[in-house]
């Protein structure tokens, strides 16, 4: 019942009037059938004692003393002498401070329910030539599974019948799906996306690489404690400190008044504002860009971060594959009739190789001729007739299954393709190679800017990827990243990120897959593509961006530096104004009151400065940040 008083007293309602009786009480100076600080006291001071007394009970060591037991020994001295207002004041600053601070640290946590949903339900079990339906639960090791096109792979295994290609970005990330033929490993979760295929499980339930990623978002989850507030950090030497300069006053002076009002000024009311306003007025200024900041924590960890790992597909890149070379080994060939036929051939193709070359010959507005007799090989290539002409589209060893060979020229020619990290379709008709059309997933156009500006912002840059090493180095020189990991799980990039953290460095990680959330969950700071990336992706992450501008970035570093220098500026005032007051107060110039009012001047001054971020702008072209109001002391941080 206890609790639920405190609760109801903690609401903004209550709060609100709480503040008008403060006012009233100051307004009537006391006066009325009672005085109007007596109801502000109870309902800000309430929840305060309550607080303090639960930590002195519950607390152990040093961590009985909290800041809420120097604010609740300040009310009940004020009391005793009968200054209701200065009881009341520092009541309601502290009940505001805790308002501001649950506003900007309440997060969402729906991300590792919509992961477990992606769990396999069902599975097709091959026992005796007989197919039959089971619950995944009922698979064992070594059972034979047969995976159709379109269907969700239920476990682990590896392919012991057919060939095809499987989407395994929830896994790894990779942008295009991975042909897989007999002796290859498939995971639970990825889709089959076009053969039929025949699995023997090798690791089931618990053991499952799907299950391995929930347990990974789980732990990772756990270990995310809340950072301890800063007043409360400092409040084992505030109150020891406040009471023994309040005893030594009022014996040195003989004045109670003068003890307590040491007692009311001591109070840590601006530094208990100073943060939680400082972090509201950045999440506002983030907003306004498109930047969805999810908790105070994550905005003061983004301000020390000293290295940033990127995934690279949909992050550094667009994600979607795209013709990036045409290249005719026939003089009597022209690209765009190289393109013309290829896609003729891939007209009926449901692989996003075929795809995408049938889009770009579409781009170019090419007329294609209808194909006949289309027959695609999984993992391998297509074949279709146009124009009474047999057309091969595929790899090097599906041209040589056809009986078509390629020369030393053109092997050197894929060889320096794959070496850029592109995708080669070779063309054949009439028996020989006819050339090749190249496709690489796009690099955005910001990627380098962004990689130099957080450079000059004295911040690392990592790139993690599931993709192959020769792949990732090639874009990552392109970007100018120097620090390359590929071929990497999801858990070998929340291992790399536990690295790079273990001396003391504060990593954030970019990412926008499924395959990212643990990552996204281990780094001290997890950024996430709202627009493309998948909804798990964005709910493990402590910010996500509502564009795929990946620009924001540097953005986001230079607010969260100024937040953090905000943060220790409007803490550093306060510590000023409350050590002047407390000189003051020693010498009987202030009394509760006047101390009280004080508080409040130190306590708006720590709030506007704090306010100014919503507004302040930050020069994108270079990496010092500047406020539109230059002669304000925030400007100078």
């Amino acid at each position: 019942m206890l609790e639920e008083l405190v609760e109801r007293l903690e609401d903004v309602k209550m709060t609100i009037i709480s503040g008008l009786c403060l006012i009233i009480s100051f307004i009537m100076d006391g006066g009325g059938l009672i005085d109007a600080a007596w109801i502000s006291v109870f309902i800000s001071g309430t929840p305060i004692f309550y607080a303090a007394v639960n930590r002195l009970i519950e607390g152990r060591g040093i961590n009985k003393i909290s800041s809420a037991l120097l604010m609740s020994i300040a009310m009940i001295a004020a009391i005793a002498i009968g200054d209701l207002f200065a009881a009341g004041e520092v009541a309601f600053i502290m009940a505001l401070g805790e308002i501001l601070e649950h506003k900007t640290t309440h997060r969402a946590k729906r991300g590792l329910e919509r992961l477990i949903s992606l769990t396999p339900q069902t599975g097709r079990r091959i026992s005796n030539g007989t197919e039959e339906t089971i619950q995944t639960d009922q698979i064992a090791v070594n059972d034979v599974l047969r995976v159709l096109p379109g269907e969700t792979i239920p476990v682990d295994g590896v392919i012991v019948s057919g060939e095809t290609s499987v989407d395994q970005s929830i896994m790894t990330g990779e942008s295009m799906p991975v042909d897989k033929t007999v002796g290859e490993e498939v995971y639970c979760g990825t889709i089959n996306r076009f053969g039929s295929v025949d699995i023997k499980a090798t690791k089931i339930g618990a053991d499952s690489s799907l299950q391995k990623l929930i347990r990974l978002v789980k732990d990772a989850e756990d270990k995310q404690a809340p950072m301890q507030r800063i007043a409360d950090k400092w409040a084992s030497y505030l109150v020891p400190a406040a009471l023994l300069t309040a005893i030594a006053t009022y014996f040195i002076t003989g004045d109670i008044i003068r003890a307590v009002t040491v007692l009311v000024v001591f109070c840590p009311c601006a530094l208990v504002l100073a943060t939680p306003t400082a972090i509201m007025a950045a999440i506002g200024q983030a907003a306004k860009y498109g930047v969805v900041i999810k908790s105070g924590e994550a905005l003061e960890a983004m301000g020390k971060v000293s290295v940033i790992a990127f995934d690279k597909t949909g992050t550094l890149t667009y994600g979607k594959l795209k013709v990036s070379d045409i290249i005719s080994f026939d003089n009597n060939i022209q690209s765009d009739n190289l393109l013309k036929i290829a896609a003729s051939a891939e007209l009926k193709s449901e692989h996003p190789l075929g795809k995408a070359v049938v889009a770009a010959a579409s781009d170019k507005k090419l007329t294609l001729p209808a194909c006949d007799n289309f027959k695609m090989t999984a993992g391998k290539g297509v074949c279709s007739e146009v124009n009474q002409r047999k057309i091969y589209c595929g790899n090097e060893n599906y041209l040589n299954d056809n009986g078509i060979s390629i020369n030393a020229e053109m092997k050197s020619i894929l060889d320096e393709l794959r070496g850029q990290g592109k995708a080669a379709i070779l063309i054949a008709g009439d028996n020989k190679c006819l050339g090749v059309i190249a496709l690489s997933d796009v690099i955005r156009t910001e990627a380098k800017k962004i990689v130099a500006d957080l450079s000059g912002l004295k911040t690392k840059t990592v790139l993690l990827t599931g993709d192959n090493q020769q792949t990732a180095e090639y874009f990552a020189k392109q970007v100018g990243i120097a620090d390359v990991r590929a071929e990497l799980l999801p858990e070998d990039k929340a291992d790399n990120l536990i690295k790079l953290q273990n001396n003391g460095t504060f990593v954030c990680m970019i990412g926008d897959g499924v395959n990212d959330a643990p990552a996204l969950k281990t780094a001290n700071v997890g950024v996430a593509m709202g627009t493309m990336g998948s909804d798990i992706a964005v709910e493990a992450a402590d910010i996500a961006l509502m564009t795929d501008d990946v620009s924001r970035i540097p953005y986001l570093k230079r607010l969260s530096n100024a937040t953090r220098k905000t943060i220790v500026l409007g803490i550093s005032l306060s510590m000023i104004i409350n050590f002047v007051a407390i000189i003051l107060s020693v010498n009987g110039l202030l009394t509760p009151t006047i101390g009280a009012l004080v508080h409040n001047a130190g306590s708006c001054l720590v709030v506007m400065i704090a306010a100014m971020l919503y507004d302040r702008k930050f020069d994108d072209n270079t990496n010092v940040d500047y406020s539109g109001v230059k002669d304000s002391a925030v400007s100078q941080i």
